[in-house]
């Protein structure tokens, strides 16, 4: 097939070789290819002269000569149409926008900045503005861009291929922010598939699945304190975490306008506010990269560049993020490497091969997701992904990722019977491209962004997952601790008077609490699909449901390890979460919806003033046990301490039977204020206490020199302090 029949079908690697303007024999020949045009003329500029193009051919080519020209010259093309005149620079006249030097560190696997690269950017190019377009596709007959320009034409703008690099390119002069486009890819097989850009900065509102040029650096930001102290911290180990979990969907919604999603902009303003009152650090956010359904909570991504349209701009959730910062709130964002859906649109069989992911379905697909896996041996995906994460990072401000799903990437046989899987070249079962690849991340984000923070929810013994890559481990700073949740949840909900049988489950966490940097969690995945929500996990009666969960949350404040609570927990919404609709915000009108969600608040701002619950979070050093062995009262007692030598004792009583003239054994003499009572009338409890506190008597017990003789509440949780102690 020659050249012009390649270009005919959309099926040449090289249109620029023949379109465009070359130097020949006779002089410079000028060649283009419209199959909506009626006229084309060529405009010389250095004579400000037009020509009329011939056509020669009745599918769309034209071409002039010029005898006269020895050299390539500045030119337009003036095109007129049956809706009118359009005068262009010629998207063939332009030599290309990616260096070889990014093409060498793209197939390397080190462009770390390659969104900078591929995908649609505007610029000016010799004084003309336009957009460069960039997509890697290797195997890929032929690429095009189409969109609203060129009436979604694949033969209009036919791309390069770069050498051996995969990567497509053209420069489209006049093209400008908010035009609409997609890659138009011929695949392998000769299937012809309109695909998002992998590498899009946004996309238009589901259903549709457009990218939109956008230009991501115009937004001014006001968040230069927070940045400038989150890079001066060495670690986040030693700080108070205390998260707050959200969908944005779903957190609020305008009920009275057809339960429409706020925005961005609304969301922030609304948001900041509550999280602030309610005393937590940081929230988390479920994905905001793009995704075609509502209902996989964003874990479905086809955009990884994107914020998700559906609550507005890139600059919108730049605000957001911004916002946050400047009333002292960090930002975490759900990453999603683990898999990816096969929406036509997206990244899956993108030129027609595994490209991204791989093509043997015993490693390139979740059976049970129906997503496709990354390949993590191939250098261009893990670019892909390494840059996606410094992207959040560095061009939004996030100060951290939660990387969801790790156990799915480590494990080859990962939900999969004998026979499904295929072993490593050591026979073993360990994805070692997965490993390979999250070390790489971990030591980039680290090197680049110091102050940030990755989170891994890995829900196996994969030993190492927050130790440094220099020590073996996978390189995270944090690991959600799943093996506290399940069995805090397993004692939890069952009725008090069978606790005393499994005082083993409630205490077992201590065993393993420094194996890794730990987040306690109650996620969103524990109150889904029929498991209920917190509230309605708990056992008993109304009254004890609440007093359940206020004990359970002093439980998890006081036990080492950062937290993270999911929206909605914090006031005890009884029905399930739904993306679908709005929290339960009405019931906050009841006092045991608001005495629980006081309890939280005041919770935080304890953890954050009382060094002792937070700087030795991953120090055994920063935990002491008082009494575990009392499985007859269900009762816990123990000793939270800070590196000044500081400390708090903490004593839990688990059954609804108040234990009056309980005693425990403490480190010193002094008075022990009561600093903290989740039984409080404030709460929502009984008001059962010590009357703000004990004096310490100088009688041994629990193996110590002093001890307080206390009382203690039903289903209650309390705090003392020394008076007087820092």
């Amino acid at each position: 097939m020659n050249i012009f029949d390649q270009i005919l079908n959309a099926e040449c690697h090289d249109p620029h070789s023949f379109l465009g303007a070359h130097e020949i024999d006779k002089g410079v020949v000028i060649r283009v290819f419209n199959p909506q045009a009626i006229k084309v003329f060529v405009i010389d500029e250095e004579k400000n002269k037009e020509t009329e193009m011939s056509k020669v051919d009745v599918a769309g080519l034209f071409e002039l000569i010029f005898k006269d020209k020895k050299k390539i010259f500045s030119y337009s093309l003036k095109i007129e149409y049956d809706v009118g005149v359009h005068i262009t620079k010629d998207p063939y006249s332009f030599l290309p926008t990616i260096t070889e030097y990014d093409q060498y560190l793209f197939n390397e696997g080190n462009h770390f900045e390659i969104y900078n690269k591929l995908g649609a950017h505007i610029m000016e190019v010799n004084g003309v503005k336009g957009v460069s377009f960039a997509v890697w596709a290797p195997n890929a007959k032929s690429v095009s861009v189409v969109g609203d320009f060129n009436n979604w034409d694949r033969r209009r703008h036919q791309m390069r291929i770069l050498g051996s690099s995969g990567i497509w390119e053209i420069f489209i002069p006049g093209l400008v922010e908010q035009d609409i486009y997609k890659f138009s890819v011929k695949q392998a097989t000769g299937r012809i598939v309109d695909k998002t850009d992998p590498y899009g900065f946004f996309n238009e509102v589901r259903p549709k699945t457009a990218s939109i040029v956008w230009n991501i650096d115009k937004y001014n930001w006001n968040d230069k304190e927070w940045i400038d102290e989150r890079k001066s911290r060495e670690n986040n180990i030693s700080r108070p975490i205390s998260i707050y979990e959200v969908h944005l969907g779903s957190w609020k919604r305008k009920v009275e306008e057809e339960n429409r999603f706020l925005t961005y902009r609304e969301i922030a303003n609304d948001l900041v506010n509550y999280v602030k009152e309610m005393g937590f650090t940081h929230i988390e956010l479920l994905p905001i990269e793009e995704h075609p359904l509502d209902a996989s909570w964003g874990y479905q991504v086809t955009g990884y560049f994107a914020p998700t349209s559906r609550y507005g701009t890139p600059e919108d959730f730049m605000y957001f993020v911004d916002t946050m910062h400047q009333n002292g709130i960090g930002v975490i964002l759900d990453w999603v490497p683990g898999h990816f859906p096969k929406d036509d649109h997206g990244l899956a069989m993108f030129d027609g091969t595994g490209l991204y992911e791989h093509l043997d379905p015993r490693k390139g697909e979740h059976m049970d997701w129906g997503t496709k896996i990354f390949n993590y041996g191939r250098n261009e995906v893990r670019n892909f992904l390494i840059s996606n994460a410094l992207f959040w990072i560095e061009k939004y401000h996030i100060d951290g990722l939660r990387v969801d799903a790790v156990a799915s990437m480590l494990y080859l046989d990962y939900s999969r019977k004998e026979g499904e899987w295929v072993p490593n070249q050591f026979g073993g079962r360990e994805n070692l491209e997965a490993i390979d690849f999250l070390k790489k991340m971990n030591e980039v984000v680290y090197a680049r962004n110091p102050g940030v923070t990755t989170i891994a929810e890995e829900s196996t013994a994969f030993g190492g997952v927050s130790h440094p890559v220099y020590l073996g481990g996978l390189g995270f700073e944090f690991k959600w601790n799943m093996g506290w949740m399940h069995d805090t949840l397993v004692y939890f909900t069952k009725d008090p008077v069978f606790r005393k049988y499994h005082q083993g489950t409630i205490t077992f966490s201590m065993i393993y609490a420094y194996s890794e940097n730990f987040i306690l969690v109650f996620s969103h995945d524990e109150v889904v699909h029929g498991k209920g929500s917190m509230i309605g996990k708990m056992p008993g009666d109304e009254w004890q449901k609440f007093a359940n969960l206020r004990v359970l949350y002093t439980y998890m404040w006081t036990h080492p390890g950062k937290k993270l609570l999911f929206m909605g927990q914090e006031f005890g919404q009884w029905s399930e979460w739904s993306e679908a609709r709005s929290l339960d915000w009405h019931l906050l009108q009841y006092e045991k919806h608001s005495g629980l969600q006081r309890l939280v608040k005041d919770l935080n701002k304890l953890y954050s003033k009382e060094k002792a619950l937070y700087e030795l979070d991953t120090n055994p050093n920063g935990f002491e046990w008082i009494d575990f062995y009392d499985a007859d009262n269900s009762t816990l007692a123990y000793i939270r301490k800070a590196k000044d030598g500081g400390f708090l004792v903490v004593v839990l009583n688990f059954t609804p039977v108040p234990r009056e003239n309980y005693r425990i054994g403490v480190p010193k003499e002094g008075f022990y204020e009561e600093i903290f009572n989740s039984d409080a009338a404030i709460y929502g409890g009984s008001n059962m206490g010590n009357m703000g506190g004990k004096v310490a008597d100088k009688v041994p017990f629990h193996g110590r020199p002093y001890s307080i003789e206390i009382t203690l509440p039903p289903l209650g949780g309390l705090i003392f302090k020394i008076k007087g102690d820092k």
